[in-house]
């Protein structure tokens, strides 16, 4: 099968690999119908991360191709899927009690030589408690883009919120104006903010913070933009501030702007960041949670609002290229003239 192959910063070909087959009894093989580049993919292009050379690519949706002998009727071949970017047994006790990221069998893919997304085909160990099959049949192209983001952003942009407490009536700001600070945006308004501050530079996604549910945009950064939104909460600070860029900028900006027992959600994925625990958290009574998104556990809800036509976080893909325009997917997020790049990939799951 052909995949895209990472050899090191600023370094990704298409080459072959072999086709997947069944391992495990728990396995699946899942046909890739699209994939993207993730946010944190550009730590590894840019070399402020380390990645192994070979398979990259963490979020994906595709159609079950084959199960193993031990996947009794929850997956069946034909089923479109959507898989989380961190593989889950479901059953450990992070796992259970709702941290699916954390699994005491974490697999991810397209790291370690597994077979990414960013791929035409990839083996899904604990399939049936990895993968969420997506009801339905004939789904649009919009629906199709959507149901890419509940791999990886969109669940990450709700943990976001969900860390921060974000509740109806609460006055919530959302640093970051790419792929997750956008969904970020959507589910603070879908957990009943009132007032969504989106602090944004770029005027197109200004546009589209806007048209998820941003209230108000600041496109001023570090102190000027504390100040900005100081003044605009009558000095005090949002209720929750969620961080979706992953610089100490960033985190610093966030934690400034959140009020006295406020919590900021944290979900940047930062390579290098110091940062000063007890002058922001212990006196200045400002919670901190977030982490790794448990997208797993966050899938099915999200699917539901997705299908019901509730929310339409597929829109952050604004450029898109197949398997040989790898490169250019790369450089158009590193470039900034795209907020996410989708990598189309195979065909199946769409309007029959």
């Amino acid at each position: 099968m052909r995949a895209a192959i990472f050899g090191g910063p600023h370094d990704i070909t298409i080459g072959e690999r072999p086709d997947p087959t069944i391992e495990a009894p728990t396995d699946a093989v899942v046909r890739v119908v699209l994939g993207c580049v993730c946010g944190s993919d550009l730590w590894y292009w840019r070399g402020e991360s380390a990645h192994d050379q070979g398979p990259i690519g963490h979020e994906f949706i595709g159609v079950v191709e084959e199960t193993g002998a031990a996947i009794d009727g929850t997956l069946e071949k034909g089923d479109l899927v959507v898989a989380p970017f961190v593989f889950c047994d479901g059953a450990c006790p992070n796992c259970m009690a709702g941290v699916t990221s954390q699994c005491v069998h974490a697999y991810i893919p397209g790291s370690g030589g597994r077979d990414g997304g960013q791929g035409e085909a990839v083996r899904v160990p604990m399939a049936s408690s990895s993968l969420v099959a997506v009801p339905g049949s004939g789904h649009s192209e919009a629906v199709l883009r959507s149901l890419l983001t509940l791999s990886d952003v969109m669940c990450t942009g709700h943990h976001a919120a969900v860390s921060a407490g974000v509740v109806p009536g609460s006055v919530v700001a959302v640093v970051g104006d790419g792929a997750v600070g956008l969904c970020a945006v959507i589910a603070a308004k879908r957990l009943g903010a009132e007032r969504i501050i989106a602090l944004s530079r770029n005027p197109k996604r200004q546009l589209l913070a806007g048209e998820f549910g941003a209230t108000d945009i600041v496109p001023e950064r570090g102190d000027e933009a504390v100040e900005v939104v100081k003044e605009m909460t009558g000095g005090i600070g949002v209720d929750s501030a969620l961080e979706c860029v992953g610089t100490g900028q960033a985190l610093e900006t966030a934690m400034a702007i959140a009020r006295p027992g406020s919590v900021v959600g944290v979900v940047g994925a930062p390579p290098h960041v110091d940062f000063p625990v007890v002058d922001r958290v212990v006196y200045q009574n400002v919670g901190l949670r977030g982490g790794v998104a448990p997208a797993r556990a966050y899938i099915p809800q999200l699917m539901a609002d997705v299908l019901d036509g509730e929310i339409d976080p597929g829109r952050v893909f604004d450029f898109e290229t197949n398997l040989d325009g790898i490169v250019d997917a790369y450089t158009a997020m590193d470039e900034r003239r795209a907020i996410k790049s989708l990598i189309r990939v195979g065909s199946g799951g769409g309007a029959s």
